[in-house]
């Protein structure tokens, strides 16, 4: 059986050190919303009453946020006006 999201999850949080707060401002970065105790739901065990799946949307904008909070923003890219010009 492969890896569920909440596996993902649970790895990336770890080796990156994170705590739920830390969690909680890069999902901020892209404009995702996420308290503490929807991340607790995540990182319990599967058995426990309170487990929550992590859905494809709430691991996409961790991972989106997670590049930025790495990286830094993209850069804006400049536009190139000699494409269009005939150079003959």
């Amino acid at each position: 059986m492969g890896l569920t999201n909440n596996d993902i999850f649970k790895k990336l949080r770890v080796a990156h050190k994170l705590r739920d707060d830390d969690i909680v401002k890069i999902c901020a970065l892209v404009d995702f919303k996420v308290t503490k105790s929807e991340l607790g739901a995540f990182f319990r065990n599967e058995n426990h009453p309170k487990y929550m799946e992590c859905g494809d949307q709430i691991l996409r904008n961790f991972l989106n946020g997670l590049i930025i909070h790495l990286r830094g923003p993209m850069p804006e890219k400049k536009k190139d006006t000699t494409k269009n010009k005939n150079t003959n």
